[in-house]
């Protein structure tokens, strides 16, 4: 009943936010074009056609085509589908680090917390975009490996939130309750703090996914991300670059993609913070 009313007031202040709203409406639109891509996609992202290399936008390519002469628009289809696995699985990878490490320190405390904690701050004095190119330059650019390389270098700030509600639940009555009735330490963790820590963190996933987005389309805008011909919103963007005097809209439009979609997760992110905890909005 009360999970029912914790719900209900979430909504009701998560409504009243249409920036929130907007963005959750661009998130879920951006989700079906990546599920549907096949479908939507008029053409295939590969289709090469040297009658139609660097042709303007028009009605049989509303976002014009590359040097090669392929649609733009279906390149970013298709593109949407690998931003989006690549802000799941890396932000899952991260989030599933920064649970365990982050619950361990803050219910255990003492020798653990302080190694633990002291190997976060190390990692967060580590400037983690250029940890990530000398780790894909070393290993070899491919999507799984971006997605591994940033899901390993970006699980700091969840485990220090983490840690912080453990902090804050392990004393309260509830946990004591457990402990009284021969609970063991990882029954109590997972079952009774650890649901009660989730709160920010699906704040900080939401903005993580944002961040992943962002990597990824940088490192690929570098030529050491995801490689042609997967499409991807970055590497089009370098195709964009090698162009921009004669073929603006191959800088513009995947440009404009990756704005609108970091933003849409941005907003939607902060919404559901204050929605959350209204203390917390300035």
């Amino acid at each position: 009943m009360r999970e029912h009313r914790l719900r209900k007031l979430f909504w009701r202040r998560f409504k009243k936010n249409k920036l929130a709203i907007l963005g959750g409406t661009l998130v879920f639109f951006m989700f079906i074009v990546a599920l549907f891509a096949p479908w939507i996609s008029p053409y295939k992202y590969d289709d090469i056609n040297v009658d139609n290399i660097l042709e303007k936008p028009s009605w049989q390519h509303p976002l014009g085509t590359d040097d090669l002469g392929r649609d733009v628009l279906s390149r970013m289809i298709y593109g949407a589908r690998i931003s989006l696995a690549v802000g799941f699985v890396a932000v899952g990878i991260s989030t599933l680090i920064g649970i365990i490490l982050g619950a361990l320190s803050g219910y255990y405390g003492g020798w653990m917390e302080i190694g633990l904690m002291r190997f976060v701050d190390i990692m967060l004095c580590i400037p983690t975009f250029f940890l990530i190119l000398a780790v894909i330059a070393f290993i070899g650019p491919s999507i799984w490996n971006i997605m591994i390389v940033i899901g390993l270098t970006s699980w700091m700030g969840v485990a220090r939130l983490v840690r912080a509600e453990f902090l804050s639940l392990k004393e309260r009555e509830f946990v004591q309750a457990a402990r009284c009735i021969g609970a063991g330490d990882l029954r109590i963790i997972f079952r009774h703090i650890l649901p009660n820590a989730l709160a920010p963190v699906f704040v900080s996933v939401v903005l993580g996914i944002a961040g992943a987005i962002l990597v990824e389309s940088s490192l690929s805008f570098l030529g050491i991300g995801i490689q042609p011909p997967i499409p991807s919103w970055g590497n089009i963007l370098t195709a964009g670059k090698e162009n921009l005097e004669i073929a603006w809209w191959l800088s513009v439009f995947p440009g404009l993609g990756i704005l609108i979609t970091v933003l849409s997760y941005y907003l939607l992110g902060e919404g559901i913070r204050d929605a959350i905890d209204p203390r917390l909005k300035m």
